[in-house]
This record gives C-alpha cells, structure tokens and sequence, in this order.
C-alpha cells in the first residue's frame, strides 16, 4: 500500500471517530428503537426499524451499541450534528472567556510622562480585548515612608482608562508592593 493513501486511510478513520453510525451503516440485527419525540417503540429487527425511519422521513441513528441490546434513535441526523456543533462552538467561546489574562503592568512612584503614556496605551489596547489589567508599584528604601504617591500614581493610571475599565480591586499595600486591578466595562470587550 502506497503510504500517501494510508495517510488518507488514517484521516478518515479519525474524522468519522466522531460520526454515530446511521442507517445503511448499522450491523446489529436487533435494537431498542426510540421515536423522534422520545417515545420507546420496543425491540425491532434492523430491517423493521430502517423502514419506521424512512417512514417518519428520518434517519434511524445508532446512539450506544454497547448496550445489550444496542440503542438506535430515529431522528434527523444533520439537524442533530448542527445542534452538537453549535453547542460545542458556543462552549469553546465561553472556554476562550474564561481565558483571559490578567496583563501585569509595573510603575513607579518617579514614572515619566512618556513610560507612562507608552504603558496606558499598551493597556488601553488590551482592555479593549476583554483582558484584565493589573498596575502595580513596588516601593524601594525610603519611598515605603510615601505609599500615598504611589497610590496617586495608580489611581491616575486607572483615570486614564476609565473610558475603558472600572475598577475592581482599589490600590492597596501588600508589603512593599501597591496594586491595583482594572476590569474591561461591559460592552468594550471585542473578540
């Protein structure tokens, strides 16, 4: 065999892994039949109950062959495969959600107007994602004798933003550290 078409082989083996067997596809010779509206129609021999599917303008779906005896549903299948699909999309999005970042940020009690712009358009950009944004100072030597400066200059940070964030967590001491956590508002977030 040409190793180019086992390689073929191999991809629609693991694309149909997925897909129930339908219809014609089916073996077993006797099921358990379930109708379209979740009704249990009993035991029927493979040929009887292809025939109900066809009847109803339906599929007849292999749900669990495992089972003794195996369980075929007769329903229609693509409608069935969309609905999977769409619910397998709609969780996939809610995972990628989930999944947002907290974007670190570190300033200072002494930052220059330029660093600070650079670091507030940088956010503003991630904000604008739906990621969280987390601003903090940490203070060195003398400067823990003024935290109030560089509260300050985290709640100028957070100003800056406002159009695009609230915030969720106000500046506070941690040690010789100062954060301060910016959540995207509602609405802002794009993709």
């Amino acid at each position: 065999m040409y190793p180019f078409l086992y390689i073929l082989e191999v991809l629609d083996i693991a694309n149909n892994s997925n897909d129930l067997l339908i219809n014609e596809q089916i073996k077993v010779s006797e099921l358990m039949v379930i109708g379209p509206n979740g009704e249990k129609m009993g035991l029927k021999q493979l040929q009887d109950a292809l025939t109900l599917a066809s009847y109803a303008g339906l599929d007849l779906v292999l749900m669990s062959s495992n089972s003794v005896p195996a369980v075929a549903k007769i329903m229609d299948y693509n409608k069935f495969r969309y609905e999977k699909q769409k619910k397998l999309k709609e969780a996939q999005k809610k995972q990628r959600e989930a999944n947002k970042d907290v974007k670190e940020y570190r300033l200072s009690t002494t930052i220059d107007v330029g660093d600070f712009e650079t670091r507030r358009k940088n956010a503003q950009s991630y904000l604008i994602k739906g990621h969280k944004i987390k601003a903090f100072i940490r203070f060195k030597g003398r400067q823990m004798a003024r935290p109030e400066l560089g509260q300050d200059v985290l709640l100028r940070f957070a100003s800056s933003l406002s159009d695009y964030s609230i915030i969720e967590t106000e500046p506070k001491l941690e040690g010789r550290q100062m954060s301060i956590i910016l959540a995207p508002k509602k609405g802002e977030g794009k993709k």
